[in-house]
């Protein structure tokens, strides 16, 4: 009986073969639903997005499997195009688009699956090589329940003021050092500056639903930054915090000067931006 540790070792050498073999990248564009799951990284004994799809790809492709992705996502956040990325060997590069749709269909959890597949050049990271990555947050208020839409949607109750909330938007603006909406533990002796692109609210619907969104579009966020900045911008809807707050939150640098952390439900991640033309579709 082969020992634990001579399996280990046999799968590592696997993984050094692959990654010598590989000619090429495959890029997946994946949507999910995250109730279900402890967010997107492999976790010892926890559900997750990639460990659900490692292993649907390594029951396809027969071979261990390295996932990259553009970024990760909390327990119960949700993905209508988080981007993963692995090194491929030259016979997968010919499997079809519909024979990767068909397969994946079959051997992934029904909240989970693939919207698009791409080629990209040996070395392409789904994670390194993003530009710019957006994100939307969804609040209900009012007294009615929000049914249908429930799973993506933060049942606030209380009336928000909109004009003050996206009057503070505009101190989120550029490049910054964003700690003070940081998990306090993720930013030990890590760099914490980001740069936003652009922060908005506006009126929307989901499921005969009316809500409040917020969509943050940045070259890349911190741990939980995008639920501690709409935690925080509540404060301000809730005419407890005035507009001016979001300043003095980032010049405090420091997680306590924020306000709550809104709950994963409403965050969907929902776009990430390439360099044109590093991407091709696969046919």
């Amino acid at each position: 009986m082969t020992s634990l540790c001579a399996q280990a070792s046999i799968h590592a050498t696997e993984d050094i073969q692959d990654a010598a073999c590989a000619v090429g990248t495959i890029v997946f564009k994946l949507a999910y639903q995250g109730s279900a799951y402890a967010g997107f990284a492999v976790q010892i004994g926890q559900t997750t997005v990639a460990g659900e799809l490692t292993s649907a790809l390594e029951t396809f492709l027969r071979r261990p499997v390295e996932l990259t992705c553009a970024g990760r996502t909390d327990a119960g956040v949700h993905a209508a195009a988080q981007y993963i990325s692995f090194p491929a060997l030259a016979p997968e590069l010919s499997i079809s688009r519909s024979r990767w749709m068909r397969a994946m269909a079959a051997l992934l959890p029904d909240d989970i699956g693939i919207q698009e597949v791409f080629h990209a050049p040996l070395g392409f990271s789904a994670r390194f090589d993003a530009r710019a990555r957006t994100y939307v947050y969804r609040i209900a208020t009012g007294e009615a329940r929000p049914v249908l839409g429930a799973p993506l949607i933060w049942w606030h109750r209380s009336p928000l003021d909109i004009d003050a909330m996206q009057e503070a938007c505009k101190y989120l603006i550029g490049e910054q050092d964003f700690k003070s909406f940081c998990k306090s533990t993720s930013a030990l002796g890590k760099p914490t500056c980001r740069e936003v692109f652009s922060a908005s609210w506006s009126h929307d619907e989901l499921m005969s639903t009316n809500i409040l969104a917020f969509t943050i579009c940045g070259n890349a966020f911190l741990h939980s930054m995008v639920r501690t900045i709409v935690g925080s911008m509540v404060e301000v809807g809730s005419a407890r915090r005035s507009p001016q707050w979001m300043a003095e939150i980032i010049a405090a640098r420091d997680r306590r000067a924020a306000g709550p952390t809104a709950p994963a439900q409403g965050l969907c991640f929902m776009s990430v931006s390439y360099d044109e033309g590093v991407l091709s579709l696969c046919s």
